[in-house]
């Protein structure tokens, strides 16, 4: 796999364990806030705990979009999470980006997040988010276009046999027995081993 969009052409769960290791990248005044994806979700159309489940809604609606599109959300009244669009068009399949691991624009991720310790800038859906500066204004972007304000970055440098473990999903309350979160072990920031 030479390019995010080969790896995007595969099945959603192997995108979340693909993804891993590559980077999100957000351009925020004038800077550029970067982090390695360390944890992952894969949410399938016929999984009771992906939101496309019961059919497409306005909230939804970006989940059906092409592969490489943002799928954010609102969640618990305070929180947005990022997902990357997986599938083909009309599928409603997503891979959650659960955890970060700082890499650039760190001082201005620990301003957004108002936390001074590395290990509390990226290691959850909701922190990434907020330190990345990601809003309801990020859903339906092309993450493939660098140009883009929010876009993924190929890691050339990836090493292969990087240890990857599968587990069940967390912080869900359907389907959490499912195997779909992927993340690198040994990596502290890791949202929850």
């Amino acid at each position: 796999m030479n390019n995010l969009e080969a790896i995007l052409k595969l099945k959603t769960i192997d995108v979340a364990n693909k993804l891993l290791g590559h980077f999100l990248v957000s351009k925020y005044d004038n800077k550029l806030l970067i982090g390695k994806i360390v944890e992952t979700e894969a949410y399938l159309y016929n999984d009771p705990a992906c939101h496309s489940y019961n059919n497409r809604t306005k909230r939804n609606s970006m989940m059906y979009a092409q592969a490489g599109t943002s799928y954010v959300y609102f969640t618990y009244g305070m929180h947005y999470c990022f997902n990357v669009v997986t599938a083909d068009v009309g599928v409603g399949e997503a891979v959650l980006i659960r955890a970060l691991e700082p890499i650039a624009g760190i001082e201005q991720m620990q301003f957004n997040r108002s936390k001074t310790k590395l290990i509390d800038l990226c290691s959850g859906p909701a922190k990434l988010t907020q330190s990345l500066n990601i809003t309801l204004n990020d859903n339906g972007i092309n993450l493939l276009d660098k140009d883009s304000p929010i876009h993924l970055r190929y890691n050339n440098d990836l090493i292969n046999d990087v240890d990857i473990i599968q587990t069940q999903r967390i912080g869900i309350s359907k389907a959490k027995d499912m195997p779909y979160r992927f993340y690198i072990k040994d990596n502290i920031f890791v949202s929850k081993k």
